[in-house]
């Protein structure tokens, strides 16, 4: 790792929802930040203005907030390398262009794009497998490297249309050194002469993006395997503006894949596996229909935040230990770049219900009574906290989401109008109907303090022994008269919470229905 003040910055595009592996990059770098003492950076990285999408970058600001990544610098918190958008930062760009052209490593290209499809069309005709505007074609189209300088000043000072391109050399093999992947060569024949400066005067993300990490000080680039082809361009940048002994030290990130590991995870793969690839619901409008729509957020579907950093974070990394279960504390002392593996990772999404259900059942139940609150108000039942934190006590070991509450334990607030017929016709009989009739005359008519558990359990045990049975013949047709389902928690730690009144009246209705 280099000796300079870590900073690393996660650089969004406000295009629209932030997807999962954008996630997953904020996270790899505010891990890092956090282990090395650094500070973790937000920019947006707004240049292109006609794919702006009003919203994104609040929504952008909210998933990182909901996860937990906490911003040192960003436009919504300031600091010392203001401004944090590339849209307020657009005047400054154009000196670094004006540079490079003066050191002959950009020149102005005046094409239209008429004249860059017919570019296109001879190279395909002639079967050139990859056709762009390179060292070789260049030669062949309008620009300042082929048109007399007074022409060249000519068409500027007319105000002609022009871009300008990076002079990428023609034999050269660029290397760099990745933190994940070891050293990186790529010969210059592959990269063509990207636009640094557009025709509308705003940056290309190539240019934009090198001046901005060097001028905030950047000291590390970690980002998503997708920007690897465009790296050598950054290197070349680096050089040509005299920054490559500060350039920062790039890690990109390994591909997140399907589940069944055929391609890159996206949001039609979600909208068909009928999983979200979003942190937050995503409200937006169809691009071909206009019709609005609706992308499911991992917070909406009842995730813990907790437990999707802490899936994330093996997405891609892992430990070096049997431990998977790691709090945001945890993953910032346990983290290392070099634990990061190059090879893709496949997106399990039961695996992240799995996290799910542990950081659910790890939370105290004072924290997870309002999610049942909240939906007994919205059913019109009342509750008090007391009890709605017995309720979840007993239930949180048999869901998966807060909102499984009301759904799995509704009968703690409605009495059964109809009961598990399996158990019913296997456990149900007129010896069974009268020990169950016995219990509930021997239950106190009102509930008492007294009446616990291992009270409505000893009652029982000596009622079903009366009557000449065992326990476990009446057991299941307990549970099936009190509650209507087959199975569920503690048999008697549920009759406690719904009191012996309650008891007693559903036992006698169950009796009059069943026979």
């Amino acid at each position: 790792m280099s000796e300079r003040p870590v900073r690393v910055r996660f650089a969004p595009s406000p295009t629209g929802p932030l997807h999962i592996g954008g996630v997953r990059t904020a996270l790899y770098n505010y891990l890092l930040a956090r282990k090395l003492g650094g500070t973790m950076i937000l920019r947006i990285e707004d240049t292109d203005q006609n794919r702006f999408v009003p919203g994104a970058e609040d929504y952008i600001r909210q998933s990182l907030e909901w996860v937990g990544i906490e911003l040192d610098e960003s436009p919504w918190v300031g600091g010392p390398h203001a401004p944090y958008r590339q849209s307020e930062r657009k005047p400054m760009y154009r000196a670094y262009a004006d540079q490079l052209i003066r050191d002959g490593y950009a020149y102005y290209a005046f094409d239209t794009p008429e004249e860059l499809d017919a570019m296109r069309e001879r190279l395909t005709a002639a079967k050139v497998p990859n056709p762009q505007y390179n060292s070789i074609t260049r030669t062949q189209m309008r620009n300042s490297l082929t048109l007399p300088e007074n022409e060249t000043q000519a068409l500027l000072d007319a105000g002609a249309p022009y871009v300008i391109r990076l002079k990428v050399p023609r034999k050269e093999e660029i290397r760099f050194q990745d933190l994940i992947r070891g050293w990186v060569v790529v010969h210059s024949s592959a990269v063509d002469d990207k636009v640094l400066m557009k025709s509308d005067g705003m940056p290309t993300y190539h240019l934009a993006n090198i001046v901005d990490d060097h001028l905030m000080e950047i000291s590390h680039v970690i980002r998503g395997e997708e920007w690897l082809p465009s790296a050598p361009l950054h290197v070349l940048l680096y050089r040509y503006l005299g920054w490559e002994k500060t350039m920062p030290q790039f890690a990109h990130l390994p591909l997140l894949l399907k589940p069944d590991g055929t391609g890159k995870l996206s949001k039609r793969d979600g909208d068909r596996l009928g999983f979200p690839v979003f942190a937050l619901e995503w409200r937006g409008t169809d691009a071909e229909t206009g019709e609005p729509t609706i992308s499911k957020g991992y917070r909406e579907e009842g995730y813990l935040p907790e437990a999707l950093v802490n899936f994330l974070a093996f997405l891609g990394w892992n430990p070096g230990t049997s431990q998977e279960i790691f709090s945001m504390p945890e993953l910032i002392d346990a983290f290392s770049i070099e634990r990061v593996s190059k090879s893709p990772a496949k997106f399990d999404q039961a695996k992240i219900k799995w996290f799910n259900e542990h950081y659910l059942r790890a939370k105290p139940d004072a924290e997870l009574a309002p999610y049942l609150l909240t939906a007994l108000q919205e059913h019109g039942i009342e509750c008090s906290a007391a009890k709605a934190e017995q309720v979840v006590g007993v239930m949180k070991e048999r869901v998966s989401f807060p909102q499984d509450f009301w759904q799995e334990a509704k009968y703690f607030f409605e009495a059964p109008t109809e009961y598990d017929q399996v158990v019913v016709s296997k456990k149900w009989n007129p010896q069974v109907s009268a020990a169950l009739a016995a219990y509930a005359n021997a239950l106190p008519a009102d509930s008492e303090p007294s009446a616990n558990a291992e009270v409505l359990k000893n009652i029982f045990n000596d009622t079903t022994a009366a009557q000449g049975l065992k326990p476990g013949q009446v057991l299941q047709a307990l549970r099936v008269a009190v509650t209507g389902a087959g199975a569920g928690p503690d048999l008697f730690e549920t009759l406690a919470i719904l009191g012996t009144g309650e008891v007693g009246q559903r036992l006698r209705a169950a009796i009059e229905r069943l026979g």
